[in-house]
């Protein structure tokens, strides 16, 4: 059995094939988003057919997917046109094998659970930190995908329902306030030089920066102890960069615990393990649940 799995970034394609348990070193190609969704699709046939032939494929990929029929259900600016794109049915048509198409985030919550932070858990919440702000939920070893196959989405929670205006009704989103983003935009209104986490932590002996960091972690525990009443999981697994600090990871837990009822209180946080091949590996595990449906 030979699958080709592919995680569809903003930023870059990841692939790799799997054969018989063994994984070939995942090779990184730009996505060049920009050039819109039509194009990236091209991109990814292109990249398919270089790695030879195969008995399934499997794509994590930004955006919100219905897995079922392997359609985009909507993807952001960031992927131009990549809305409403028919992944799965054009790569059947193209390599006549089968096709299983999952959000990344979905993907990369399995691959936690089958090799990474989660393999000790049946049910636990995964959520990335980035430029927005993703979530997965998984129940009993399940994605929990809802009724129309997008649940999830976290970074949509609103926190901020008393700011939200009525002549701006997507304002007040999780993601506004607990993401990378937020957090490197609030930074430099005190140190414009900062770009990135890295420079960021690298000045955490600054009171200012600290002190904007540890409002950023508020902001984080404000949707965590939200989903933590709601699921009742028994581990909650944090990722993106930034969740490399160990800082960051500790004063989530804490700052979360401390404001959960009590019965809550049980639950494990962790970084995700896998980091870039989580997407990999969990696309990787669909693809063969889906075979073995079929």
């Amino acid at each position: 059995m030979r699958i080709l799995a592919l995680d569809i970034g903003g930023t870059s394609i990841k692939a790799a094939a799997w054969e018989d348990g063994i994984l070939s070193p995942i090779q990184e190609y730009d996505t060049n988003a920009h050039q819109g969704g039509v194009v990236v699709l091209q991109r990814v046939e292109n990249i398919l057919e270089s790695m030879g032939a195969c008995d399934a494929i499997g794509i994590s990929t930004a955006g919100q997917i219905d897995s079922e029929k392997g359609i985009v259900r909507y993807a952001n600016e960031n992927m131009p046109g990549y809305t409403g794109l028919e992944i799965a049915s054009t790569l059947r048509k193209r390599f006549h094998v089968p096709v299983k198409v999952e959000n990344d985030v979905n993907a990369a919550a399995i691959g936690e659970g089958i090799g990474g932070a989660a393999r000790k858990y049946d049910t636990y919440l995964c959520l990335t930190y980035g430029t927005g702000v993703g979530g997965a939920v998984v129940l009993n070893k399940e994605l929990y995908t809802g009724s129309g196959g997008v649940a999830g989405e976290v970074g949509s929670m609103i926190t901020h329902g008393i700011k939200a205006s009525h002549t701006d009704e997507r304002s007040g989103y999780y993601e506004e306030y607990a993401s990378t983003k937020a957090l490197i935009a609030n930074v430099q209104r005190i140190d414009p030089s900062i770009r990135n986490g890295r420079e960021l932590f690298q000045k955490m002996e600054c009171p200012d920066v600290r002190k904007v960091v540890d409002e950023w972690i508020w902001e984080i525990s404000n949707g965590l102890v939200t989903l933590l009443h709601i699921f009742n999981p028994q581990c909650i697994v944090l990722g993106g960069g930034v969740m490399q600090q160990e800082y960051v990871v500790q004063c989530v837990e804490d700052v979360t615990k401390r404001r959960a009822m009590p019965v809550f209180k049980d639950v494990v946080f962790c970084r995700a393990h896998l980091g870039n091949t989580a997407g990999i590996w969990g696309i990787i595990f669909l693809t063969l649940e889906e075979l073995k449906k079929s």
